[in-house]
């Protein structure tokens, strides 16, 4: 592997995980939402990865493709069910007293942020690592 495609795997990383907080952020600000019925109420959001492949030419085989990084296939809603509160006097409530609130799970969200900041983290320290011995490299030409 080419140093250039270690900063394009590390980079595809860090969008990656950049967009996983993004997401996680989303969450987060949703979490103390209500809605007045169970179709409305914000539903926690969950990015979908597949790793990239890149054949060695045209005529390569299934063998020689490597995975040189990261793509997001999608987002989707998590299918926990929503939380429904009895609160008749609240201007939100449907027609039985009951709010629908959202399925975000406050602890499950900071775990999957620690988990994405680090590995963005991780993928910086790849970056700087590979700049460095780049630059080595450079100096033992001098």
């Amino acid at each position: 592997m080419s140093l250039m495609k270690i900063f394009d795997t590390a980079g595809s990383g860090m969008a990656a995980e950049s967009l996983r907080l993004n997401t996680v952020a989303s969450n987060l600000a949703n979490a103390d939402s209500v809605s007045s019925s169970p179709d409305s109420a914000y539903k926690a959001k969950e990015l979908l990865f597949a790793p990239t492949q890149e054949s060695d030419g045209p005529f390569a085989s299934q063998e020689s493709q490597v995975n040189n990084g990261v793509r997001t296939l999608g987002v989707s809603e998590s299918q926990q069910p929503v939380e429904s509160h009895y609160e008749p006097g609240n201007p939100m409530a449907d027609a039985n007293g009951y709010v629908y609130g959202t399925n975000v799970n406050p602890i499950d969200e900071l775990v999957n942020m620690i988990s994405a900041s680090r590995s963005y983290q991780n993928n910086v320290e790849v970056m700087n690592t590979t700049k460095q011995l780049m630059i080595k490299t450079i100096d033992l030409g001098n």
